[in-house]
């Protein structure tokens, strides 16, 4: 449906041709409200991100509001606690979101639509009753929800094996050369899995990441 305040667009790649430029015009205020990392197409989340645009302008306020899904896996995560150091305020609600929606200096909307065959269709509104009807909607989840550290240092993360493994070696002070050995993973690889890890645990040294780990695991060695 098109008019000259509603337009309705098919797909992420139209999306991106079409509505692409308004992520990065914004001047003031920049909403974003989605159930994880992939509700927008991967031109429109390095628009959100900050990855492939130039410093937002002075005063902008970037505010963008997750469900738990978007740290459903460490790559997720990662990426989530980049778009908080590239200095939006991220928070997660508990709730699931009625509305997937960006809001851009409260003068236009984009809507995500729920897929159809495959293609989810994005609505970009510039009435502005409608407009600040979502503002609305977002600032209300917005005041529930929890900020992205908070929550992390809160939420129980998900340890498999091998980082329970990773992270006993850390706590008993072992070199990362001999650790990799006993854990026969190369170096590198056990490096990287332990700088993975202490994003995962929101911890800023190796051994807050081992005692983190041990205040989730409730102080025991248990797998």
């Amino acid at each position: 449906m098109t008019t000259d305040r509603i337009v309705t667009l098919r797909g992420e790649r139209e999306l991106v041709l079409r509505a692409g430029d308004l992520f990065a015009a914004a001047q003031h205020e920049f909403l974003c409200a989605a159930a994880d990392l992939v509700t927008w197409s991967a031109g429109a989340n390095a628009a959100l991100a900050g990855e492939k645009r130039p410093p937002p302008p002075p005063g902008l306020s970037v505010r963008k509001l997750y469900t738990a899904r978007a740290l459903s896996d460490p790559a997720s995560e990662r990426r989530l606690v980049r778009i908080a150091a590239l200095g939006a305020h991220v928070r997660i609600c508990a709730a699931p979101l009625a509305h997937e929606a960006i809001v851009i200096d409260r003068r236009i909307a984009i809507l995500a639509g729920s897929p159809v065959h495959g293609t989810r269709t994005y609505t970009v509104v510039r009435s502005p009753d409608v407009v600040e009807g979502v503002r609305s909607l977002f600032r209300a989840a917005w005041e529930s929800a929890v900020d992205l550290a908070d929550f992390r240092r809160a939420r129980p993360p998900v340890l498999s094996e091998q980082a329970r493994h990773i992270l006993r070696m850390l706590s008993a002070g072992h070199t990362d050369e001999a650790a990799s050995r006993q854990l026969g993973m190369s170096l590198r690889t056990y490096r990287r899995r332990v700088a993975e890890l202490m994003v995962m645990l929101g911890a800023t040294s190796r051994f807050q990441a081992g005692i983190r780990a041990r205040e989730f695991d409730g102080g025991s060695d248990r797998a």
